[in-house]
C-alpha cells in the first residue's frame, strides 16, 4: 500500500514539475494585439470566455482590413435605432459613445499607415469631446438651408467636466452625427491553429468612419479620404464587455434576440475587403484603380482565405 502511494506521489510530482517548466505563452498581448487569442460566449449572454491559442500552435496568420457598411441590409441591426432615447435598444455607435463616457480608451488614427496602434497612450479625456463633434462650429453654413445652427458646445456629443474629470452624453447632436456613421473599418487577423486543426478569426480593432468625408469619384484620392474619415481606433477586446450587454434590435422576429457581441462573433454582418497585410504596405485602392480591378483583388484575397484551410489537407 505504501509502495503504491509513493508511486502515485512521484507521478503527480512529475506532472507538476513538467507543467511548471512549460510556460504557455499566448500569442495576443494585454491589449489584444497578435499574439493569437479568441474569446467565445458561454451559455450566459453576459459571460465572455477567453480561448488562448499557444504561439507554438499558430502556424499561419494574416491581417485583413474590412469595411462594414450600414447600408447593406444584413447590417441594419448595427445601425438602428437612430434615436438616442430608445428605452430598449441602442445602435452600435450609441454603444460605443456610452462606452467612451464610461471610460473606454480610444486611440488616435495613424495618418500614414491607417493601421491601429493600440500600444500608444489613449486619447486624454479632456480631448474626447473634439472627437465626437457633430459639425465644425467655426464653419460657415449660411448657404445651407438644411443645416441647423449649433454652437460649439451644442455640437459636441460628449461633454467634459474639468472639475470632476468626468464625461457626459449630450443627446442633442446625436442624430446629426449618427447619420454619417454608415461605415466601420475593422482590423481582423485570420490564423490557423494546428492544435484545433482549423482556421480561426478575430477582430482586433474597430474604427468608426465619417462617411461624408469618403469620396469615390477620384480613385487616386480614395486612400486619402479613407484616412481622413477615421474618427479613432478602439481595441475590440476592450469594447466586447459593452457589446455583450446590449441586444441588437430584432429583425422580423421579436423573440430571436442576439447581443452585439454575438452578432460579431457569429459573423452575422457582411463586409468587404479593402486591404491585407503585405510586404508593400499597400491597400487595394493604392494599386487597383478601376472598379473591376478592385473587385478582382477583393475576390482574390477572399478566395485565398477560403482555400487555405482546404489546401492544407490536400495530398
Amino acid at each position: 500500500m505504501i509502495k503504491k502511494i509513493s508511486i502515485l506521489a512521484c507521478m503527480m510530482l512529475g506532472i507538476l514539475t513538467a507543467q511548471a517548466q512549460h510556460k504557455v505563452v499566448s500569442f495576443f498581448d494585454e491589449v489584444g494585439s497578435a499574439r493569437i487569442q479568441t474569446e467565445e460566449f458561454s451559455q450566459a449572454h453576459d459571460t465572455i470566455v477567453k480561448v488562448d491559442h499557444r504561439i507554438d500552435d499558430v502556424i499561419w496568420a494574416r491581417y485583413v482590413y474590412r469595411v462594414i457598411d450600414m447600408r447593406y441590409k444584413q447590417n441594419y441591426q448595427l445601425y438602428f435605432p437612430v434615436k438616442s432615447d430608445d428605452a430598449d435598444y441602442r445602435n452600435l455607435f450609441k454603444v460605443i459613445t456610452d462606452a467612451v463616457v464610461d471610460g473606454l480608451p480610444i486611440y488616435e488614427k495613424n495618418m500614414e499607415t491607417i493601421k491601429p496602434d493600440l500600444h500608444q497612450e489613449p486619447i486624454p479625456r479632456n480631448v474626447l469631446p473634439n472627437m465626437f463633434m457633430a459639425d465644425d462650429p467655426l464653419a460657415d453654413y449660411s448657404d445651407d438651408p438644411t443645416h441647423f445652427d449649433v454652437s460649439s458646445s451644442d455640437a459636441m456629443l460628449i461633454h467634459y467636466d474639468s472639475v470632476s474629470d468626468e464625461l457626459s452624453f449630450h443627446f442633442y447632436p446625436f442624430e446629426s452625427l449618427v447619420k454619417n456613421q454608415l461605415k466601420y473599418l475593422i482590423q481582423e487577423v485570420v490564423f490557423f491553429d494546428k492544435h484545433t486543426s482549423r482556421l480561426h478569426s478575430k477582430i482586433m480593432a474597430i474604427a468608426p468612419l465619417q462617411s461624408d468625408l469618403i469620396t469615390t469619384r477620384d480613385s487616386s484620392n480614395i486612400m486619402n479620404s479613407l484616412r481622413e474619415s477615421i474618427m479613432f481606433w478602439i481595441a475590440f477586446d476592450d469594447l466586447r464587455p459593452y457589446l455583450a450587454m446590449q441586444y441588437a434590435i430584432p429583425s422580423r422576429n421579436e423573440v430571436k434576440r442576439v447581443t452585439f457581441d454575438e452578432f460579431f462573433q457569429k459573423h452575422l454582418y457582411t463586409s468587404y475587403i479593402v486591404g491585407e497585410g503585405n510586404m508593400y504596405n499597400r491597400w487595394i485602392p493604392d494599386y487597383a484603380k478601376t472598379e473591376k480591378e478592385v473587385k478582382k483583388e477583393q475576390q482574390r484575397i477572399a478566395d485565398e482565405l477560403l482555400n487555405f484551410e482546404q489546401d492544407l489537407w490536400e495530398y
